[in-house]
């Protein structure tokens, strides 16, 4: 007997993903507006003195519905061709000066809010994958799809969990995927909240799995 099982997660209601769109708007809005100008001379001035290459590192990226979109961030590698295959690894050679510091206190990240703004991603998901990431762990991992049944985040709960940076086995990827689809079938407002206070602390601390 074939049993089928309609998926209900709380971002299938219109309300609710009206309510994350409306915070995920005005929050990228007035981070763009404010800090983020001189976040982008500060830290732009920086890497273009420091390492040949623009200031912005732009990859192609699994996003909502398994759709392609361009995630944007501050370029913390030397100009490599392993950059959209390789992750990166501890003591990294390619990781610029720079670079170190801007992982090291998810600065990179901040570019993203531009991503959010344009309803690419929302200030909390899954983490966006590359491409070649996902066409791989989708056939090894079950459930993996399933994380793109909402916007990938700046930040979320499997990196305030523990699982951020290099996945190195399959079952490091596994376990940020169970995360992941916790995140989207529990999901709340004041969760997300509590997700993005998690990650400020974390972010002043420094992550030393950021590498």
């Amino acid at each position: 007997i074939i049993v089928l099982s309609i998926r209900k997660e709380p971002l299938s209601a219109y309300y609710n993903r009206l309510l994350k769109r409306f915070f995920d708007f005005i929050v990228s809005t007035l981070f763009l507006c404010t800090i983020y100008p001189f976040m982008y001379i500060i830290i732009g001035t920086i890497i273009k003195f420091t390492s040949r290459g623009p200031v912005y590192f732009k990859q192609k990226r699994t996003g909502l519905d398994g759709k392609v979109f361009t995630c944007i961030k501050f370029r913390s590698m030397q100009i490599n061709k392993e950059c959209d295959m390789v992750q990166a690894t501890k003591n990294d050679e390619r990781i610029t000066g720079i670079g170190k510091f801007l992982r090291h206190y998810n600065f990179d990240e901040f570019p993203q809010f531009i991503n959010v703004w344009k309803g690419e991603m929302s200030i909390v998901g899954p983490r966006p994958h590359m491409v070649e990431h996902t066409e791989y762990y989708s056939k090894v991992i079950n459930k993996y799809m399933l994380r793109h049944l909402v916007k990938p985040g700046i930040t979320g709960y499997a990196q305030v969990s523990g699982f951020r940076g290099e996945t190195k086995i399959i079952s490091d990827m596994e376990g940020r995927i169970k995360k992941d689809i916790w995140y989207i079938e529990n999901w709340t407002f004041w969760l997300d909240i509590n997700i993005i206070v998690s990650t400020i602390v974390k972010m002043f601390k420094g992550d030393d799995s950021a590498y």
